[in-house]
């Protein structure tokens, strides 16, 4: 089985190449740069130097977010297009699971994978991870960084938090865990492609044109306009 994964969700770009527990080619950038342009690039580049060609492709694997609205968005309609034009199956997975699978298999102990949501809040969840499995602990969610803390202090487990925008929020999760907090080293913020691959390689396939991404929140466009229509409708009834 080979695998294409594609992961768009933040502002890393990964693609990787994944063929029976091998991986092939991996390609991983953390820059601030447009992936509708880059990403499609990225993928011919390597499946070129691969040599391998759209048709030798079984399984297409994708982060589906949580993460940047518009990333997450520009990484499903590339896996949709290439998996309904190649007709085979479309897999996606959390884009925290992904970054907890990448930076925790040889932690002893929970793992919590965050991105920046602003105003103080994150995308997270937490995760356990063995060599062999992905144990969910506490299903992925938005919520401010100070309660994300109130909800694991009474774990009293060590937490291993990783994350690009992990310096965001280290004060607050230092001080609130004290000597429970673990911070994953730089090296370990960005998410593997190739993990992403392997985790998507057993998961049942999605229904192609229904496959949404899980944006966890609306886009902050989308409820300002929804908030703003709402009101127009309130007004019009008097």
């Amino acid at each position: 089985m080979k695998i294409l994964a594609i992961d768009t969700s933040n502002f890393v770009l990964g693609i990787a190449l994944y063929e029976d527990g091998k991986v092939i080619g991996e390609y991983i950038t953390n820059l601030k740069k447009n992936h509708s342009i880059r990403a499609m690039p990225a993928i011919e580049q390597l499946m070129k130097e691969c040599e391998i060609k759209p048709k030798d492709l079984t399984k297409i694997v994708v982060a589906k977010g949580p993460g940047s609205y518009t990333g997450v968005r520009i990484g499903v309609t590339i896996a949709k297009t290439l998996a309904w034009t190649l007709n085979i199956p479309l897999v996606g997975v959390s884009s925290l699971e992904v970054l907890a699978a990448s930076a925790g298999r040889y932690f002893d102990g929970y793992v919590s994978p965050l991105f920046d949501a602003r105003r103080g809040q994150i995308y997270t969840g937490l995760y356990q991870i063995t060599k062999n499995d992905v144990e969910i602990i506490k299903n992925d969610q938005l919520i401010l960084s100070k309660d994300w803390v109130q909800q694991l202090a009474p774990l009293k487990q060590c937490v291993l938090f990783v994350g690009n925008d992990l310096p965001l929020h280290e004060e607050t999760l230092k001080d609130g865990l004290g000597d429970f907090a673990y911070l994953a080293d730089a090296v370990d913020f960005n998410p593997r492609p190739s993990i992403l691959a392997m985790l998507g390689e057993s998961k049942p396939e999605e229904a192609i044109h229904t496959f949404t991404p899980n944006y966890i929140r609306l886009a902050e466009a989308e409820a300002n306009w929804l908030k703003a229509n709402k009101k127009e409708k309130k007004e019009d009834r008097g």
